[in-house]
Order: C-alpha cells, then structure tokens, then sequence
C-alpha cells in the first residue's frame, strides 16, 4: 500500500509545532517547563492535560491519552493517518505527493469526483436562478431584497425538477457511482434516477478550504419541508462544518457570530456584518465549537429567541464554556425574532450596537435564573442569591467575579455583603471551588504483568526511569543498559513490549529521536508518553544508569540465591549437585555483599 516516505512524515510533524496546534483547540497555560489545559477527551474540573514544547508530546494525567501532534490532531479531529497528515501537511503549507495505488488511493480518487461534482452543481444551480424557469425563486430573492454581489459570494441557485441535474452530471461524463455518493441523486427501486433537490432555492455549503461540501435546499411556496440538506458522505460531516466560515475567517475580525439559518447569515453578510456563521441545525457540536474557537477569540451566540433558540443557546453556552471559548450572548432589543428579521427592521449601525452590548455568559445565566424565579417576594430573592452564588463560584478570575457581583448588586438590589458572604459560605463549602492550576498526580497503571502477578509501584518507576534514559536524546544509554538488562527482565507487560521495540530499533542503529513513530499502539503510545511526560528528578543521567544497573544485578543475585536455596532443599537434588550449587550460592553471597 502507497504511503508518504519517513522524511515527509517528519518533516510535517516538525513543521507543526505542538503547543501551537494544540492552542486552537485547548485553552492552555504555561506551568514550568510545560503548558496545562483542560483535557479535551476526557471530562475534568481540573487541568491535567499536559504539553511539553521541548519533547513536542502531549500527555494528559487524567485519562492517560498521549503522543506528538499528529496522533493529537488525528484523535481530536477523528482522522485516520493520512488524512491528518493532509491537513497539517496543508497547514504548514507542505505540497504532498499524490499517492497511486491501494484502496485508500480509491476513496481518494472518489472524493475528488465527488468534489468536482459539487463544484458543478453548484455552478449549475446558480446559473438556473438567472433563467427564466426560475421567476419564483428570483421572486423570493428579490422579496429578501439580496444583492447580485451576495449570490455570487454565496454562489446561492436554483434547483429545477426531476431529473435535470443527473443528466447534465452524465453529459460532464461523471459515472452512476460517483454521482450517487454525492447524494445528489437517488436512485428508485425500479432503477430510475431522479434529483435529491428539486424547486428548491440552493445554498451550497463550503469548508474552510472553499470546497463545496453539501447542499442546503429551501422550499419556495408553504409545502414541507421547508429545508432540506445533504445527508453525511464521503465529503460532507454536519457536525463538523458551518456554513460560511469559509467567507468569515476573511473578515479579519477576531470574534465570530453564530446564527441558526443560512438567511441570517447571509443576509447579514450583505449589510455589512461580514463575520457571522450559522450552525447546520441548532444542536452545535464539539468539532463545530473548536472550528469556532480556532478562528475567532470570541464567540457571540445569536440563536433565535424562540424555545428551541433558547435552548439551544443554553446547549451552544455549554460546550463552548468546556472549550474555553470567551462566550457572548447576543440580546436583541426591539420587536424581531432572528438576526435576519432585526437587521432588515432596524438596520446594521443598530445591530451592531447589539454585537458590541452582547453579554456575558455569567450575565445571560442570571438573567434567564431571573425570568425563572421572578424576584418579587423574599424567599425567591434567597433563592435567586442561592443561585446566583452557584454561577459566580464558576468565575475563576477575581476581578472579573468583583464586577459581577457589583453588577448584579446594583442591578437587582441584593447587598454586595450579602453576594460576597454566601459566596465564601459556598467556598468553605465546596471541595469543587476554583483549583490552583498544578501539575496533577500521575495515573495509576496497571499492577500486574503478564502472568497476572503483582508488580509493585516502586518496579513500575524504576522500569519507566530505564526507558525514559534509554530515549533520552541527550545520551546514548542503549549499549551501556543492554549489556545487563533484556527486555525480559521488564516485569510489567507494557514496559516489556516498548522495550523489545526500542531493543530492535537500537540494535540497527537507529538513533534515539522522534520515538514515537515506532509505536502504533495507542495502549503503548499513551504509556511511553506518559515516561517521557514524567520528571523522574535525575540530577546525574550518567550515576542513574550506574545505580539502576547495579540494582537490576544485585536482584538478578538475589533470584539466583534464592532458585539455589530451593534446589538445595528439594530431595531430589543429587549429593554432586548440591556441592556445585553450594559453591555458587557462596560465590553470590560474595557478590552481594561487595555491592552493598
């Protein structure tokens, strides 16, 4: 099977560095040596999820997860190796080779048809809508009062009926096959093909890299449903997309606005509000939140103020707030109830005054908590302060708390002594308040090798110690540890298997950098990071070796005396054998004693 060489593996991992990659995805902070964050794949109050710049590993303490960048972005993007090579190659602006044969070269190959198809359809439907076919969907356009410039930035069309964009699909020479796993086309029991959108106004959906991906479909007239959308294939992954941010993350801006429908973002784009996205349906999903938060330092939610708008802003809050996101909440004033329907009632000047008033995350919980208990009478103040003390608890920033609390004192009548002195209530209380950013406790791994006995901790830190001196890239341990210790002699299986790995590579001569890639285990390369991860505290890399060599001997006599001794007390052991065994046994005993 094809694959990229060695060199341009590495010269793609190298090209990205860690801390940088990892930064977009997971807000770190520096701590020593290392930066800490709050893991991604696991949930935690706590950071335990680590990244060294030096090593360019990540490790988490939590979970155990680890590797370098590419198995980072490969886990936390659902990748498989190629692919994520594909995206850090293109990140770092690395041109890869085109790979020929294989099955992955296959899907390759389909996914670029498919590409191809989605460029011309899309094209297709956008000359439609200029047709004469098309009065009402230029109709519509023209009631939505949307400019020639933004149905081109949108490349926004007009699907026409039955069978008309399968048959100009075939005459570009495109086969069934390709054309199916577009899921532009279906295909009937009896064999015959028809159009997946028909009379519908198009919008097609585009990724960051402006290929289009999927399609969204709009119905012209009151029939149902009113929008359909492409179903997930071989290009397309709803929840890993937004519509638009392939134009957004050109505003130059550094805060994007993330609406409900492809409407309100377009027609803000054409009065001017040119960073906006809408989710592809309300429920946001994690990957959409970190596309989010890798382009803007700001995220404003300006969902619709209905139900399922609220709702979904609650859901949208939440798993930005686990991203670290810096979270906004747009609040529209005046009689409209979407972004689209306000700014064409009032105006951009004045929605953009709504941008810069939206507020925080802390200030839309206590308000929707104020809605909910309606302050009026004692015992629902004490509740709201109650609740209130819960929110602000989630504040780990001082200042930012002291302006909450002044804020929310004035704003609704509660004392600030009052705030101030349940929030204390609540802290002596809560073992789950604001922690202080620290490197947490390493995780236990397992205390039993491969035949099932116990192995203690002390062995576990002393066979982690070899390995992590043996890839040390500072010295070269590897003939000086394995003239005395084999891979055998590891007790815990882990340990045993990345050993005669690193025997194996050592042996041919193989230098002691970029170790990881000999692993493809995610069991060994969660462990060999979480050696490289840990600070054994060695002050002297060449008296460790020493100590833990003559360590390793003087156990290897201590089993040997004690198979002796036993041999010695079996009744079968020949009177020549037991003369011969007593000769070793006082040699040991000799040895031992000049290694105290």
């Amino acid at each position: 099977m094809a694959r990229y060489s060695d060199e341009l593996i590495d010269e793609i991992r190298n090209s990205n560095d860690i801390v940088d990659v990892i930064s977009q995805y997971v807000v770190l902070k520096r701590s020593g040596r290392n930066f800490f964050g709050l893991c991604p794949f696991h949930k935690e109050k706590s950071p335990s999820f680590s990244v060294s710049p030096d090593k360019q590993i990540f490790h988490c303490f939590g979970c155990g997860v680890g590797g370098n960048v590419i198995h980072f972005v490969s886990k936390i993007e659902n990748l498989d190796f190629k692919p994520t090579l594909e995206l850090l190659a293109e990140r770092s602006g690395i041109t890869l080779p085109t790979l020929e044969n294989g099955e992955d070269a296959n899907r390759l190959k389909l996914k670029e048809k498919v590409y191809q198809i989605n460029k011309f359809t899309a094209n297709y439907f956008h000359e439609n809508l200029y047709k004469p076919t098309a009065k009402e969907a230029q109709g519509y356009v023209k009631k939505r009062k949307l400019d020639n410039n933004t149905l081109k930035t949108f490349s926004i069309g007009f699907s026409t009926n039955f069978d008309e964009l399968y048959k100009a699909l075939k005459g570009q020479g495109f086969t069934d096959e390709e054309i199916l796993a577009s899921s532009l086309v279906s295909k009937s029991q009896k064999g015959q093909f028809y159009d997946k959108f028909k009379e519908r106004l198009m919008f097609p959906i585009k990724d960051v890299q402006d290929r289009v991906i999927a399609f969204g479909g709009r119905v012209l007239d009151d029939s149902k449903p009113k929008y359909i959308n492409s179903p997930e294939n071989i290009v397309y992954s709803k929840g890993r997309n937004l519509f638009g941010l392939n134009i957004a993350k050109k505003s130059g801006k550094d805060k994007i606005i993330i609406v409900e429908g492809y409407m309100d973002a377009i027609s803000l784009y054409q009065r001017g509000i040119t960073n906006v996205v809408a989710s592809l349906g309300t429920a946001l999903t994690e990957a959409q939140g970190r596309l989010l938060r890798k382009y803007a330092s700001q995220v404003i939610i300006g969902y619709d103020a209905d139900g399922a708008g609220q709702a979904a802003t609650i859901r949208g809050m939440e798993i930005l707030q686990n991203l670290g996101c810096d979270i906004r909440i747009l609040q529209l004033d005046g009689d409209a109830k979407d972004p689209d329907e306000y700014i064409i009632k009032y105006g951009s000047g004045r929605f953009e005054k709504c941008v810069e008033n939206a507020i925080s995350l802390v200030e839309f919980k206590v308000r929707t908590l104020k809605n909910t208990l309606k302050v009026e009478t004692a015992s629902d103040k004490i509740k709201f302060l109650n609740e209130i003390v819960k929110i602000l608890s989630k504040v780990d920033n001082n200042i930012e708390r002291e302006i909450y609390i002044d804020k929310i004192s004035k704003e609704y009548g509660i004392s600030k002594e009052a705030i101030y002195g349940e929030a204390n209530k609540a802290s002596n209380n809560n073992s789950q308040g604001i922690k202080v950013l620290q490197r947490p406790i390493g995780i236990k791994h397992t205390t039993k090798n491969n035949n099932n006995e116990e192995v203690s901790e002390a062995l576990i830190k002393r066979e982690n110690m070899i390995i992590s001196l043996l890839i040390n890239p500072e010295i070269n341990s590897y003939e000086q540890i394995s003239r005395k210790i084999n891979p055998e002699d590891f007790k815990l299986g882990v340990n045993k298997k990345i050993a005669t790995i690193l025997y194996e590579h050592f042996e041919k001569g193989n230098s002691n950098s970029d170790i990881l890639s000999l692993f493809s285990e995610e069991e060994l390369i969660n462990h060999i990071t979480s050696i490289m991860a840990d600070d054994f505290e060695i002050s002297d890399n060449k008296k460790a070796i020493e100590d833990l060599l003559n360590l390793y001997e003087k156990e290897k006599m201590l089993d040997e005396k004690t198979k002796i001794l036993k041999k010695l007390e079996n009744t079968d052991t020949t009177k020549e054998e037991a003369i011969e065994l007593e000769k070793r046994l006082s040699n040991l005993i000799i040895q031992i004693a000049k290694m105290k």
